[in-house]
């Protein structure tokens, strides 16, 4: 098959936890002997971050990384449809993606009509941010793959698609995997931003008071954390790392004892079910996780997801 996909980068996960997930996919796909093109804004945000802070070498070490990728950059006002998805077999959009790239590419999907096009949905705003989700022209769209039941049920709920699938992120396990032989360099190891305050208390209940209380060697990794979420660490005795490529995560891992899962507050209390990859990105990695309360109503951890068309 040839499948383009468009997303906001598979280059740069400066905060950008969807090319997690987008990288492996993509990967799986190639290796199972199908075409896949990637398609990505070529002045966006994450990227743009990225080179800003850490230069052209994080680009390299990724092509180094997954070296069945490539990215194709592309410019709204200059991409050609008809060019992008000739012979397509299947379109996968995910939801970070421009509200007319959206619209133009429902519109290909209507006059041509010779592929299957799906958005992919990895994200909370469906419920934190419903104007700007619902503002999304989805009707010519063959369906929602959204990564959490809920989710899924919202788009069916509030008539934004006819047909919607849960599809959970899962863990390359090409690169998340056990590492041994590693030096030792504390006990608890974090790995995620600070964010937006969707998540301050609980980092605070289960990250740092913890980590003072038994006296342990901790590091966290991220981005965009302002002043005080540093001073807190400091104040702590938390060492703050920074920004971590994922594709080291699984060493990260390995020189700790223990990792911790801390959601974001909308999916703690109103998307349950939800475990974002961090949590299968930790289990591959063969680490203990120890997790803040949140209520796996998808029995995402425990079950094999198949894909068949569901209704709330």
């Amino acid at each position: 098959m040839r499948i383009v996909i468009f997303c906001h980068s598979i280059l740069s996960d400066w905060n950008h936890g969807n090319a997690h997930f987008l990288r492996g996919v993509a990967t799986e796909l190639v290796s199972r002997g199908h075409e896949v093109r990637v398609y990505e804004p070529r002045n966006g945000w994450s990227l743009q971050n990225l080179l800003s802070e850490h230069g052209e070498e994080p680009v390299a070490e990724f092509h180094a990384a997954y070296p069945l990728l490539q990215s194709i950059p592309y410019s709204l006002e200059t991409l050609d449809p008809d060019e992008a998805l000739d012979q397509a077999d299947l379109v996968l959009v995910h939801e970070w993606s421009e509200h007319e790239l959206v619209r133009r590419l429902g519109q290909h999907r209507e006059r041509v009509g010779s592929y299957r096009l799906l958005f992919h949905d990895t994200h909370h705003r469906a419920f934190t941010d419903r104007t700007s989700m619902a503002a999304y022209e989805l009707s010519h769209y063959d369906g929602i793959l959204a990564f959490g039941r809920v989710i899924r049920d919202l788009y069916l709920a509030e008539g934004w698609a006819r047909h919607a699938w849960t599809w959970h992120e899962a863990a390359d396990t090409r690169v998340f995997r056990p590492m041994s032989d590693l030096n030792r360099k504390g006990d608890l190891v974090w790995i995620g931003n600070w964010g937006d305050e969707e998540r301050t208390t609980e980092l605070h209940e289960f990250l740092l008071r913890p980590s003072k209380a038994l006296g342990l060697k901790t590091r966290v990794y991220g981005v965009r954390y302002p002043d005080d979420a540093r001073q807190a660490l400091t104040a702590t005795g938390i060492e703050y790392a920074g920004w971590l490529p994922n594709y080291e995560v699984p060493k990260a891992l390995a020189q700790f004892k223990l990792t911790v899962h801390i959601p974001r507050r909308p999916y703690a209390r109103a998307l349950p079910g939800i475990p974002t990859i961090r949590v299968f990105e930790a289990l591959a990695c063969g680490v203990p996780l120890v997790c803040a309360p949140w209520d796996d109503v998808d029995n995402s951890g425990s079950q094999e997801i198949k894909l068949q068309d569901e209704k709330p």
